[in-house]
């Protein structure tokens, strides 16, 4: 772990466009206020904004360049990785059509807010997409991206936002500290300092605080699920540091999650993500248990937490070969055996991307999304009646490059 130390040394915070006041953009016709010789006037703020938007677009693709750069060096390169980081390039490519409308939207919508600072700590942001209108409250998705614990990053859910946003539901993107900038614990705090952060705050963007839900995909599945079962401890042991309720969490959905570790180093390893790489990533083999949530929760000590958590809703594809989905056939059965509600719903040869990207780039009708979607809506009468006539979401790839895509997913 000293080496792991040296190594957080060496890494520096990555600054971005941090938007402290997002709401300042909000500018009527589109023009700020300067004060002059003659009193006040206006200027159009236009270029300014477009300063901005690239300015932004050249660090968060530092960023990227850097995680990338950051996976590799601790991946190796080895003729698995090679062919790997091959299928990737081609698999990007495919999607590319897709990519480009999603990150045009990410970068150059009003109804996007990036990159609202949430905390101190390198990472510490979160995005915002907002629906066209917010006249009145509407319910919050808190959404932790994946990316193996270490490439993980708040815009890999824009396509999540957007399409939400169009039914009139906000999200909230959270990023957080990857390996080696962080190991598990570090990741943890930031989801939950996020969290709290969402809850506290999202009635000044329109969010209504009554129906906020959290949702993790991937490794942020892990992690969400990991600062569920936390904040629970804390609450149950009436600790006095709770900046946020665990009541306030109406419902949690996890995506394509591993939740039992021990059943998962060997599995990881043979797929590239090599054992002291994970083992340093959890911070030791003693703390795998700790953070296995379908391990934990069946500790009797734990029993006074159980009547805390909110309903949990697990996902998984038959054909995720990244994830196999008994992790979370395990994770539902555990919940259910100690008393949580829990249900489980199984995509029959969907992989670990399936769900996550082909099928939201497909358009159209998708069970997934029509379950969250519904579920968020279930209390709200008017929202249901505007979900059921609803446009079909529209498709961003042709289904040829759809097909070829998910034969050579390297996921």
């Amino acid at each position: 772990m000293a080496v792991l130390s040296d190594r957080r040394r060496m890494l520096s915070p990555v600054d971005v466009d941090s938007h402290p006041n997002p709401m300042a953009d909000s500018v009527p016709n589109n023009r700020r206020r300067v004060a002059g010789e003659n009193g006040h006037h206006f200027r159009p703020a236009r270029q300014s904004s477009f300063r901005r938007d690239i300015g932004h677009v050249a660090a968060e693709t530092y960023l990227i360049t850097r995680l990338a750069i950051t996976l590799l060096k601790y991946l190796g390169i080895g003729y698995r990785w090679m062919r790997q980081l091959l299928a990737l390039g081609c698999y990007a490519m495919l999607l590319m059509p897709g990519f480009l409308q999603v990150a045009y939207c990410y970068y150059f919508s009003s109804k996007v807010k990036r990159s609202i600072v949430y905390g101190d700590q390198p990472r510490n942001r979160l995005d915002l997409y907002l629906p066209a209108d917010i006249s009145e409250p509407k319910p919050v998705l808190i959404f932790v991206t994946g990316g193996a614990w270490i490439i993980g990053y708040k815009a890999w859910g824009s396509l999540l936002g957007l399409q939400l946003a169009e039914r009139g539901i906000i999200v909230a993107c959270i990023d957080y500290r990857n390996f080696p900038q962080g190991t598990i614990s570090d990741m943890v705090n930031d989801t939950s300092q996020g969290i709290s952060f969402v809850i506290n705050n999202i009635a000044n963007y329109g969010g209504d605080p009554n129906r906020i839900y959290l949702m993790g995909q991937s490794a942020g599945a892990h992690i969400s699920s990991c600062t569920l079962l936390d904040q629970a401890t804390k609450e149950a042991g009436k600790e006095d540091s709770v900046s946020w309720s665990i009541s306030q969490i109406k419902a949690y959905f996890g995506l394509s999650g591993g939740y039992n570790l021990l059943n998962l180093v060997d599995h990881f390893h043979n797929r590239g993500l090599y054992r002291s790489i994970f083992l340093s990533i959890m911070e030791g083999e003693q703390s795998l248990k700790k953070f296995s949530p379908a391990i934990k929760i069946q500790d009797p000590c734990l029993k006074d937490i159980i009547p805390l958590l909110p309903p949990v809703f697990l996902f998984h594809g038959t054909a995720d070969y990244s994830i196999p989905s008994v992790a979370s056939e395990q994770f539902a059965d555990a919940l259910k055996k100690a008393g949580a509600r829990a249900e489980l719903i199984l995509y029959e040869g969907k992989t670990h991307t399936d769900l996550f990207l082909q099928d939201p780039l497909r358009g159209g009708k998708d069970d997934l999304f029509d379950y969250v979607v519904s579920t968020l809506h279930s209390n709200d009468i008017d929202a249901l009646a505007k979900d059921a006539t609803a446009p079909p979401r529209r498709r961003f790839v042709p289904e040829i490059l759809l097909k070829l895509a998910g034969k050579i997913s390297p996921f």
